[in-house]
């Protein structure tokens, strides 16, 4: 890796001694290619690879601002239930965790991407969240299973498919990171005169640059997913995994994003827990000692 940076200072030297943002950056970046220990994801359907975690960060890196998003809204109603629909239980779990993130973590910032029944569309939560400038993406949804097509009398129904139990938690997925890209750039490298004047997609010292941020996010949203379904799993939740996913919301936000489903709304049972004071309460206290030990851990 040395002599990668080293082949780019000889061949543009005058360029990196200009662009002092850049050149202090990239010579940072370095760091965040140390291995450390492998762990593993609990993942169904489309599996997220093995990973290393990232604990290295920028010297003076804090975690000060975390978005908060309440998913879907007006008429995106999302999953049901028998009683209730999801943009209402997310809306009052995203409300309870904006409390319990500003009592407990004090230096902590949090975003609300809604805070009433608005329909935001996907692409301005996403712009809510890096015009904030988040250090931490927190999406969250209710679950629900698409009905079973049976055959009955030689007649093929549905029947409601209400075995659905616990949390599952999402990144986004490789193939939408052009997206991830564009956001980063704009949201990282356009704050910065210098840097934003000198981005060339044909420039290796850019190119290396732009990596870094994706892999870093990347490896972070993992690393958080794994502390939530740490968190969930002690605290007596069933974990489904992590799996990725191409959502938007999380691929064209730059910064570590999870979305979690906190769980399975048409299930009976599930509905009256993500209903209930104490089921909300607990799922809050999960996602809070999640971000606590990733603040932690990031900022070392």
């Amino acid at each position: 890796m040395n002599s990668i940076f080293a082949d780019i200072v000889i061949k543009q030297p005058s360029k990196l001694m200009k662009i002092k943002t850049l050149k202090r950056l990239i010579y940072c970046f370095p760091a965040l290619l140390v291995s450390f220990s492998f762990f593993s994801l609990k993942s169904y359907a489309t599996p997220v690879e093995h990973i290393l975690p990232d604990s290295s960060q920028t010297p003076g890196f804090k975690v000060k601002t975390v978005i908060v998003d309440a998913g879907h809204g007006g008429f995106r109603a999302g999953a049901s239930g028998a009683y209730s629909v999801e943009k209402n239980v997310t809306l009052q779990i995203a409300f309870k965790l904006q409390k319990a993130i500003e009592k407990e973590l004090n230096d902590v910032k949090v975003v609300m991407t809604r805070t009433t029944d608005e329909d935001i569309l996907w692409q301005k939560r996403a712009t809510i969240a890096n015009e904030n400038k988040g250090d931490l993406f927190v999406s969250i949804h209710c679950n629900s299973l698409a009905d079973r097509v049976t055959t009955v009398k030689g007649k093929r129904v549905r029947v409601p498919n209400r075995s659905g139990k616990g949390v599952l938690l999402l990144v986004y997925g490789f193939h939408r990171t052009k997206e991830e890209e564009k956001a980063i750039k704009e949201t990282r490298f356009e704050d910065d005169d210098e840097m934003n004047a000198a981005f060339d997609p044909n420039d290796p010292a850019a190119l290396i640059l732009l990596n870094e941020y994706k892999r870093k996010y990347r490896k972070q949203s993992i690393r958080f997913a794994n502390l939530l379904s740490d968190e969930f799993s002690n605290d007596g939740r069933r974990i489904e995994g992590i799996r990725e996913q191409g959502v938007l919301v999380l691929c064209r936000s730059a910064m570590p994003a999870v979305l979690v489903e906190t769980g399975y709304i048409n299930n009976p049972d599930e509905e009256e827990y993500l209903n209930s004071e104490a089921g909300q309460n607990e799922i809050v206290a999960s996602i809070v000692k999640a971000i606590r030990n990733f603040k932690k851990e990031v900022e070392n």
